[in-house]
């Protein structure tokens, strides 16, 4: 894992340097002192390139006249005064992706000063440090034969930088952030054959160590509970089903000490069932637990900074599998609300885990508020490609928060209509509903239509559909392609801005 450390803004005299430069090629104190020393090696090199300074732009000097490093890179800043936090991590990660795949095992990341910052002192470094964490995620556990050129040298980056000491210490709350955002790559990247109900269950027990209280109730104890709408899931994979409690109470003195409850969906395999998927991609189906990887991650997160604010989550896992002992379409379950369900297709299994696991929740917590996440319909992929996931809620004031928090992170929401039409498309003539609608049209509204009617009135809720979220194929500034750990973030800035302290 990388080692990222602060120190006092000095110009190294070996290895390699990243300096960040502000848009029209202005050099900031530190820059403008490296490039005399060079004998003006920054500034010639800009001005025989299309490099500007804009954000995110890269400029490499190799082996840098009178200087012993073997590599300056400059990284384009943009404007100093629209460099919010947002814009500092894309840098710190856009940097690190520069440094990735060389034979480097420390690099320095000067974030140097320009007058008109509108960040404090120390958060800009800060924020590029995090940045540069969250980009430096791999998986690679399972490869036995990298090839040098294909592994990762670099162990430890310095962030230099004037404001070291306040850096250092608003970079402490971060580092736990991504710690949660690891540790939800890390689950969500796992093949189905380590990951599944039982050792995912085991996973959560980890965080026991940052005082979360863990709760794992197996097969006997939901069956007892009526959970029969999650069981009807489980009950076709020879790997037991589990729902796992974690909870952390973070701010004893609250006005309102109802915690706010988050629900991840954690189908930790999904072939569909015995209404099995096509085999092409199946492979991929071992993210169908990102919803509940996101939950755990962002509980680790909150509990690692020591969040001011009492929150639980709830994860319900199963594994879809076909077999014997399959639920089959045509069989009708009854949830832990009393509710029955007819199931038309054993492939829209996540709503059946939600159901029981957010009536739990609510019997159990009463909870100030429920958000649910779930990678539930390839509809939502359909209706917002990779850029966007799907939120459906009951609270406009709920819904207003959860969109302003994914926007200051870059988890963005969209929200969708919800309404009596969709949902009496879910009505069936033999049970209280059908788990899909009639037709394929709307498939992601009649999911959440579905989840709202185990939400008890009065309650605040939320369901973010993350299906088109939670993995990608291509990089991105702070998230290297493949397990992406959406909605961490989004969770802890939403706890961070609406729930903490009050």
């Amino acid at each position: 894992m990388l080692k990222i450390v602060f120190s006092p803004a000095t110009l190294p005299n070996r290895g390699v340097l990243v300096l960040t430069v502000a848009t029209g090629q202005k050099l900031g104190e530190e820059g403008l002192r490296l490039d005399r020393k060079l004998g003006g090696v920054l500034k010639k090199a800009m001005a025989a390139s299309t490099f500007s300074g804009a954000k995110e732009q890269l400029l490499t000097i190799v082996a840098p006249a009178k200087s012993r490093l073997s590599r300056l890179i400059l990284v384009g800043l943009g404007d100093p005064i629209k460099a919010s936090d947002v814009v500092m991590q894309r840098i710190g990660g856009t940097a690190m992706a520069a440094l990735q795949g060389n034979k480097d095992t420390h690099a320095i990341l000067l974030v140097d000063e320009f007058k008109g910052s509108s960040l404090p002192e120390g958060e800009a470094v800060a924020q590029a440090a995090f940045g540069a964490r969250l980009r430096s995620y791999r998986f690679d556990k399972y490869r036995t034969k990298l090839k040098p050129d294909q592994k990762e040298h670099l162990k430890t980056l310095t962030v230099a930088s004037a404001h070291a000491v306040k850096a250092r210490k608003a970079y402490l709350s971060l580092d736990c952030i991504a710690d949660g955002v690891f540790l939800t790559r890390d689950l969500v990247s796992e093949p189905p054959n380590i990951i599944y109900p039982e050792t995912l269950a085991q996973q959560c027990n980890t965080l026991k160590s940052l005082g979360v209280k863990v709760e794992i109730l197996d097969e006997k104890q939901m069956k007892k509970l009526g959970m029969g709408a999650l069981l009807g899931v489980a009950q076709g994979s020879a790997k037991p089903g589990r729902l796992v409690t974690l909870s952390w109470q973070g701010n004893a003195s609250a006005k309102d000490k109802r915690p706010v409850a988050f629900i991840g969906k954690g189908v930790t395999f999904d072939t569909g069932g015995i209404s099995i998927k096509p085999a092409a991609g199946m492979e991929d189906m071992k993210w169908d637990m990102g919803g509940a990887g996101a939950v755990i991650g962002a509980m680790k997160a909150l509990a690692g900074r020591k969040a001011k604010a009492n929150v639980v989550g709830i994860v319900g896992l199963v594994e879809n599998m076909p077999s014997g002992t399959a639920q089959r379409p045509g069989d009708i379950v009854t949830s832990m609300s009393g509710q029955t369900v007819e199931v038309i297709n054993t492939d829209a299994e996540g709503r059946l885990v939600l159901c029981d696991a957010i009536w739990y929740a609510q019997e159990k917590f009463n909870p100030r508020c429920l958000i649910d996440l779930a990678t539930l319909t390839g509809a939502i992929i359909i209706s917002l490609g990779h850029e966007y996931a799907g939120l459906f809620s009951n609270d406009d004031t709920l819904s207003s928060q959860l969109i302003a928090a994914g926007k200051k992170v870059e988890e963005e929401l969209w929200r969708f209509p919800m309404g009596d039409a969709y949902d009496k498309d879910i009505d069936s003539p033999a049970a209280d509903m059908r788990n899909i609608g009639s037709g394929r049209g709307a498939g992601s509204i009649t999911a959440a239509q579905f989840i709202y009617r185990f939400v008890k009135k009065g309650t605040p809720w939320a369901h973010l559909d993350i299906a088109g979220m939670a993995w990608q194929n291509r990089d991105k500034p702070v998230v290297p392609k493949g397990a992406t750990a959406y909605g961490v973030r989004l969770l802890d800035r939403f706890v961070s801005d609406n729930i903490e302290g009050k």
